[in-house]
């Protein structure tokens, strides 16, 4: 967890609102408020007769919760009841809230104690506001649903009776803030639904695909289908003449990948218009070198490269070659995963209306702040000139962490003549202009003793990037388990070029790397004659920090054997199962949370798996702020990964994507679903997120099942490319 550090002019920033309001916020230019050199959130309260309590919400929601659960944290230390908050969604001002994003689980750990403090200090100030008001001291008064109490005589003020008294007070230091005992929450801790949910359920305008400003016209963009390649020519007067067409223009784009690239927009008086028009759009594309690039490609040059020197070693520990020579029993295997795509089901979107050097954004954006640099860079603006609204976001898993849809929606608005534009891409150009999850080859090699200890590792990882630089989303950690708990260890990459588009998907990195590394240790567990829950506790050890040799990068072993346990324990691991049958365990540590799961899985003659259902033991610290949420993202995390090992694959061919739609890149549907029983240890440590660490263990748990039911191992994905069929 980082240090808050405040100098000793940080204080919240008082000041009545037209209306007799009072508002607390940090005051970013006086504070200095850093955390690690970075500026810390700077979330703020409203308060007034008009409107009650607003509570601001900073960060994009993107189905995370974090647009409830970060409001109970001020809600709780301010001292007032859930039902009477209102939540507000902030527009994108890093300079008044501080860094604004979705991503990497984080906003839990990063604004957990800030919060508080912002709750708490407009608490205090409030109490101290009443208490002057009564002439008594403030030791003797209680904030309790935002109303202050004076417990000897029981005299009550609200809130809103007390704001223009409040804004002539000396806030407090935020350092000095007194905290709420955990004994004592009253919000933290409740089961709250989404506070979207009501208008999420009734169809009411949320989402960036809903946005409506006046004089709008609607967009449609086509792209090459070989990423980057430019127009060489199109039939732009006969779409021209097409009914409802405003304009249609080539856009001359650049080579980044993440940036604008080139393409034919077409603008019209509806979106059926445009589309309708974009049918009849007839582009010839300039060659592009990436046309020659495909899937299989790409895993025969893996093939060749794993016999070849590694590009880099990243890490070397005791001697591999002389463990493997005096090992016991030597275990060999070759896994892959494929591209996959994010898939969300509100595909990019984006309203933007260019004026007179400025431009005004609706974005559904996982990373505002960088979608600004971007469309400045693109059209040479200041960063001020734009201005972006958050919208709620219909699925991001990273793929809104990229804004290319943001320099598309400004550049053909400025191109089209300062018109308001919502730019809506379809289905197909979703799947496939997305920033895939990168491809991965791995080759492994591990011996054992005559006890059956693992003694020894070896991962030769095949994968992309540019020298010996990964691609985004493409990287493997030197520390990745079970380095550091082996002594032999040899982790080794070869890096070949490409030109396909990757980026983050929920779990970066891991959502890979977690079925290859765990479905290996099942292997190994298995030819040791061990079970996979006594391999994998032997192998963590006794409960201690486990770190580099500079102490850094640390470890919980503790942590993570207690989830293993009590995963096991809760999923009967050990019980008698039916043939055809069988229980997989795996464990994983990503973005601050620890996580070990269990499926319980069924193969019938025909090698049709069916999910029985899933077991899960977390622990991501405490308290567990919204529990429903939580549990609704564990839920969703399996859920998700399961599906992406069931079903998904991304496949290059001539340099661009063959699947389009759902039903060449189906999802789970709701008769494939199955229960997920989730559990959380409880352990003395800050809340951490929850959106991410869940995943990455369901696909080798689901994985090591399907071996215990069939004899079976799956090293490629998706389960389709491995016949489960009984021999």
């Amino acid at each position: 967890m980082a240090t808050l550090l405040v100098d000793r002019r940080a204080f919240l920033k008082v000041s009545l609102l037209a209306g007799g309001g009072l508002m607390l916020a940090y005051d970013f230019e006086d504070a200095a408020v850093q955390a690690d050199g970075v500026f810390a959130p700077n979330p703020f309260i409203k308060i007034s007769p008009e409107n009650g309590i607003v509570i601001v919400s900073k960060n994009p929601e993107c189905g995370q919760g974090i647009k409830t659960s970060l409001q109970q944290v001020i809600a709780e230390e301010l001292g007032v009841d859930w039902k009477d908050v209102k939540i507000e969604q902030a527009d994108s001002e890093e300079a008044k809230y501080g860094p604004q994003y979705a991503g990497g689980s984080t906003g839990t750990p990063t604004n957990w104690d800030n919060l508080r403090r912002v709750g708490a200090a407009g608490r205090i100030l409030l109490v101290k506001a009443a208490a002057d008001t009564w002439g008594v001291p403030e030791a003797e008064c209680e904030a309790v649903n935002a109303t202050v109490r004076h417990k000897p005589t029981g005299r009550t003020l609200r809130y809103v009776e007390l704001v223009t008294k409040a804004s002539t007070l000396t806030p407090p230091e935020l350092p000095t803030v007194p905290l709420k005992d955990a004994k004592d929450y009253k919000v933290i801790g409740q089961a709250i639904s989404g506070v979207d949910n009501p208008k999420i359920v009734t169809g009411k305008p949320l989402f960036g695909i809903d946005v409506k400003v006046p004089g709008m016209l609607h967009a449609v963009f086509e792209k090459s289908p070989v990423f980057a390649a430019k127009v060489a020519s199109a039939n732009l007067d006969q779409i021209k003449a097409l009914p409802g067409v405003k304009h249609a223009f080539v856009v001359e784009g650049g080579t980044k990948l993440d940036g604008l690239l080139p393409g034919v927009a077409i603008v019209a008086d509806t979106w059926w218009n445009a589309q309708s028009a974009r049918k009849k759009l007839v582009v010839k594309w300039e060659d592009h070198p990436t046309a020659q690039q495909s899937s299989a490609g790409y895993a025969q040059r893996a093939a060749e490269l794993v016999s070849q020197p590694p590009t880099k070693t990243l890490r070397n520990d005791g001697d591999f070659d002389a463990a493997v020579a005096g090992g016991a029993k030597v275990v060999e295997a070759a896994y892959s995963y494929p591209f996959l795509a994010h898939a969300p089901l509100e595909p990019q979107n984006c309203t933007a209306h260019y004026k007179d050097g400025k431009v005004e954004f609706w974005a559904p954006t996982q990373l505002p702040q960088p979608g600004r640099k971007l469309v400045a860079a693109t059209l040479q603006i200041p960063e001020d000139a734009i201005t972006i609204h958050m919208t709620r976001i219909g699925g991001g898993f990273g793929r809104r962490l990229r804004n290319d849809f943001m320099a598309e929606a400004a550049a053909i608005s400025k191109q089209a003549g300062g018109v308001p534009v919502k730019l809506v891409w379809t289905r197909e150009d979703d799947m496939r202009h997305d920033f895939y999850r990168p491809a991965g080859f791995h080759f492994l090699k591990a011996a054992v003793d005559g006890s059956g200890k693992i003694v020894a590792w070896k991962n030769r990882f095949v994968t992309f990037g540019e020298g010996e630089t990964f691609a985004s989303g493409a990287s493997l950690n030197d520390t990745e388990f079970p380095a550091r708990f082996i002594p032999n260890v040899r982790l080794e990459t070869n890096i070949m070029p490409f030109g396909v588009p990757t980026g983050p998907l929920r779990a970066p990195g891991s959502n890979g790397l977690a079925f290859v590394f765990q479905s290996f240790l099942d292997e190994i567990a298995h030819a040791a004659g061990k079970d996979p829950v006594q391999l994998r506790l032997e192998l963590l050890g006794e409960p201690r920090i486990v770190t580099n040799a500079d102490g850094k990068i640390p470890y919980d072993a503790g942590r993570m054997r207690g989830v293993v346990e009590l995963v096991a324990e809760k999923a009967g691991w050990g019980r008698k199962v039916p043939k055809g049958t069988g229980l997989g365990i795996a464990f994983h540590y990503s973005h601050q949370g620890y996580f070990a799961e269990v499926a319980e899985v069924s193969v019938d003659g025909a090698g049709k798996v069916k999910v029985n259902k899933f077991w899960v033991a977390g622990d991501v610290g405490r308290p567990i702020i919204n529990p429903s949420g939580a549990i609704n993202q564990i839920q969703g995390s399996v859920i998700d990964g399961v599906s992406e090992a069931l079903h998904q694959e991304i496949t290059i061919e001539g340099g661009h994507t063959k699947q389009g739609n759902f039903h060449d890149y189906p999802l789970i549907r709701m008769p494939d679903s199955f229960p997920v029983e989730v559990h959380f240890k409880d352990t003395n440590l800050p809340p951490t997120g929850l959106g991410e660490p869940g995943l990455p263990p369901a696909i080798p748990a689901l994985t090591n099942a399907i071996f215990a039911a069939t004899g079976k191992r799956v090293r490629t994905l998706p389960l389709t490319k491995t016949d489960l069929r009984p021999a």
